[in-house]
């Protein structure tokens, strides 16, 4: 795919995203007509059709694909990191290890003002990726001991953030709700809280486009070329962790967009590092925008997290790439 056909493709996307996400304008409690949503969108006029596309609806949407094209990048840096196509924040215990210490703050220190909750997942992410790569050979095992060493990971996460859940009494909830990924009663203010972290990763991998494409060679070819793994190697694990901590204190644990993005982009065949990283946050944003859309309308006036749907949307995508992967898996067993 030439460039001018990447751009035209991400413009696609984008504009795909900009109509989930004005259809989501629609759906709610109270339904309104395309004119009304339309009218009150252009001509806000303080009423109540208005507040609930001001203040409720619109943010919520901006949120949702903010967030969702910062995880997509996080899975995509990742899965070049490691050259693992496994590798994404769910699989490599970066959400777990983010989630779990904001839990315990919210529950044991909630003192701790929520302006701090990112550097708190960031903190936790880091801890929890290092571990993963630790068990899996610094990210270059096999795809196999990746997921094993996340999933391991993750499981003993969740396991300390059940048992402080058992501990919050009337709270465990609305907590609940929140760790199964979700944007529900987001506000202007969640999505200016979020958006520095995902600008970062997004902004980031863009900048350092050159550097994460030479990740996709061996270590010895890269240090060949130049490339001093003992730094970019955390600064780029950094800079994929980054968009996760923005994203979890808002709306927790939103699965396998990290997984899918990024092979859904790549199946385009775009020319150049940029242009795959621009594909990649675009139906990252499309994903989640459409997801939480789904999440508000299958069971009106109850929602769904958003993270049960993109469960039910990527699972069949991590299937895939797992029954892809065997015959190789295999060849490296025997």
């Amino acid at each position: 795919m030439s460039s001018r056909q990447s751009f035209l493709a991400i413009g696609l996307i984008v504009i795909a995203a900009v109509v989930a996400a004005m259809f989501g304008l629609l759906i709610g409690a109270k339904t309104l007509s395309a004119e009304t949503a339309i009218r009150v969108l252009l001509a806000p006029d303080g009423k109540i059709e208005s507040i609930l596309v001001w203040t409720l609806r619109l943010p919520r949407s901006l949120t949702a694909a903010a967030g969702g094209a910062g995880l997509a990048v996080s899975g995509y840096v990742l899965q070049t990191l490691t050259r693992n196509p496994l590798a994404d924040p769910g699989i490599t215990g970066v959400t777990s290890g983010a989630v779990a210490p904001i839990v315990c703050c919210f529950v044991f220190l909630p003192w701790i003002s929520p302006a701090y909750y990112p550097f708190i997942g960031l903190a936790g992410g880091l801890a929890a990726a290092s571990v993963t790569f630790w068990v899996s050979h610094g990210g270059q095992g096999r795809p196999l001991q990746l997921a094993l060493g996340g999933v391991s990971v993750s499981l003993f996460l969740s396991a300390i953030t059940t048992y402080v859940l058992l501990l919050t009494g009337p709270q465990s909830a609305s907590l609940l709700f929140w760790l199964a990924g979700g944007f529900q009663g987001r506000t202007w203010s969640h999505l200016f809280y979020m958006l520095p972290w995902t600008i970062a990763g997004v902004v980031g991998a863009l900048l350092l486009r050159r550097v994460i494409a030479m990740f996709t060679l061996s270590d010895h070819a890269a240090a060949g070329m130049g490339l001093q793994l003992g730094l970019w190697k955390p600064l780029i694990l950094i800079l994929a962790v980054l968009p996760v901590a923005g994203v979890a204190p808002v709306a927790g644990s939103v699965a396998f967009v990290g997984l899918a993005a990024p092979h859904i982009a790549r199946l385009l065949r775009p020319r150049g590092t940029g242009w795959e990283i621009g594909l990649c946050a675009a139906f990252g944003a499309l994903i989640v925008t459409v997801a939480d859309v789904l999440a508000r309308s299958i069971a009106i006036p109850r929602e769904l997290p958003v993270g049960i749907v993109t469960a039910l949307l990527g699972g069949p995508v991590f299937i895939y790439l797992v029954q892809r992967g065997r015959l190789s898996l295999a060849g490296e067993a025997r």
